[in-house]
């Protein structure tokens, strides 16, 4: 059996992160039982400064890549289009604000110590997309802990602390010089680089090449 190591530098924030996984999940049961994979999941912030209050998401997006707000519902819309068909909720993408992701992505650190890590990751997609929650506010943070059965005031305890900010700040440098600079990003191997969303049947044939040419 292959075994492929796939890190995924990814922000919760991120539309095309759920997406992606949602594809890559696809074609890695194309490719099961002959391949075995491992995941694993790694910090990125698109809005690493935010504080405060959030912004609409659409006014927001206008501004940040100077394009009309009727040019980001229809790249919303289509978004939603996407991941309905892959089975994702993302019913709420044009109605949630913008918020920060870093507590967020220290949960998904402790998760992954509790084998949970990917599960926290879609529960955080969920109820940012799919229900517009805010998912800087810990008490939202708190609900998707108790939801996957974990404890939720060992969460707490992590939320009040600082356990897991160096290791989500490492982590991000490390992928910034590197040379990441857009989510999501498949690291296969740590050796080859898949950048963006692909679609199943192009991240099945580069799986094979790649499993080939580690056989």
């Amino acid at each position: 059996m292959n075994k492929i190591q796939i890190d995924i530098v990814s922000d919760i924030a991120c539309p095309w992160c759920a997406i992606g996984y949602a594809r890559l999940e696809r074609a890695m049961a194309q490719l099961a039982p002959a391949y075995e994979f491992r995941i694993q999941w790694h910090a990125f912030e698109l809005n690493p400064d935010h504080t405060g209050q959030g912004e609409p998401i659409l006014p927001a997006l206008a501004k940040k890549y100077g394009r009309s707000e009727q040019e980001m519902r229809e790249n919303q819309s289509n978004m939603l289009t996407i991941a309905t068909e892959l089975g994702l909720n993302f019913e709420k993408i044009q109605e949630r604000l913008t918020c920060n992701t870093f507590d967020a992505h220290r949960l998904v650190k402790w998760a992954g110590e509790q084998g949970q890590q990917t599960a926290m990751k879609q529960a955080l997609f969920d109820a940012y997309f799919g229900k517009a929650m805010d998912v800087s506010d810990h008490t939202v943070l708190l609900g998707c802990v108790t939801a996957l059965g974990l404890d939720p005031v060992k969460a707490k305890r992590i939320l009040d602390s600082d356990q897991y900010t160096a290791m989500v700040r490492e982590e991000e440098a490390t992928y910034q010089q590197a040379g990441v600079t857009s989510v999501p990003a498949f690291i296969i191997n740590s050796k080859y680089l898949i950048s963006g969303a692909q679609e199943p049947d192009a991240l099945v044939q580069v799986l094979q090449e790649i499993g080939a040419g580690a056989a």
